[in-house]
């Protein structure tokens, strides 16, 4: 009999897609862009980081965003502080999120669902520990949006920032790096590393540096692909990964996690066929 998926995973199905919408909606990076930065990852460290403040050094973003090329934070933090203000990157960014949500979800922005989901996800997503939780822990001191959609998306942004702290962990545990975290995810997709858009513009000595650790590690074989190892790694990191993100949910009763999860599947599956995931 197989078990039971975990809430974690279920919910994770559900959030992300929310989560995702100030990198596949264009009205986020407009709003960043707007205020005098230079390209659109000055608009994704800008938004992304603002929580955190301006004295976080490229050195600390790096570490929590962790997944990063070393000199990728760099090129972005501290410069963008330079043009705007944390504060006026949180603004720009939540207004251009719940612009882009608007016009994706068309009518059901305005159904009841829309704020009764927020309101649940603002239960679970402010009752977790930050303790190890960095990302998390500076976003729980932006103010939550009144207006139902700009709160929906913002407790969703919580609770996928709540579980990528987490996930952060899961790979640490298992030894595996930043950028090696993008090849273990390319290739259990059977995307080769060299098409993953998130490393693919790394030189490809770079690249094959990275793979070739992984290699020696007996991760990935002689033929490219995942071993059984590589793929057990993957698995226990996703395992992992779900464990540490029940904490919000559990928070919940029955009822409400029931509720939630029905108000969530038709917005999730509007964002799901509009975004290329």
């Amino acid at each position: 009999m197989p078990h039971p998926e975990p809430v974690a995973r279920r919910m994770y199905d559900l959030v992300e897609p929310i989560g995702l919408v100030p990198y596949f909606a264009d009205e986020s990076d407009e709003e960043l862009m707007a205020l005098g930065l230079r390209n659109v990852w000055d608009a994704y460290f800008a938004g992304r980081a603002a929580p955190l403040g301006r004295a976080a050094s490229p050195e600390v973003v790096h570490a929590i965003f962790y997944n990063f090329a070393p000199g990728e934070v760099a090129r972005h933090i501290p410069k963008v502080w330079d043009l705007t203000t944390p504060e006026a990157a949180l603004a720009a960014r939540e207004r251009g999120c719940a612009a882009g949500m608007r016009r994706i979800l068309g009518d059901l922005a305005d159904d009841p669902g829309v704020a009764r989901a927020a309101d649940l996800l603002l239960k679970a997503a402010t009752s977790a520990p930050v303790e190890g939780r960095p990302l998390y822990a500076a976003l729980r001191t932006v103010p939550v949006p009144q207006e139902p959609v700009a709160r929906l998306w913002h407790t969703a942004t919580l609770l996928r920032e709540h579980r990528g702290d987490g996930h952060t962990v899961a790979l640490v545990a298992e030894g595996i790096g930043g950028t090696e975290a993008h090849v273990l995810h390319s290739l259990s997709v059977n995307l080769p590393a060299k098409d993953f858009g998130r490393v693919w513009h790394l030189p490809a000595a770079q690249l094959e540096a990275v793979i070739e650790g992984m290699r020696t590690r007996g991760l990935i074989g002689p033929d490219g692909w995942l071993t059984p190892a590589g793929h057990a790694t993957k698995d226990r990191v996703e395992a992992l990964t779900d464990r540490l993100a029940e904490a919000p949910y559990n928070t919940l009763t029955p009822t409400e996690l029931a509720d939630l999860i029905t108000d969530l599947e038709p917005i999730s599956k509007t964002f799901r066929a509009t975004f290329p995931m």
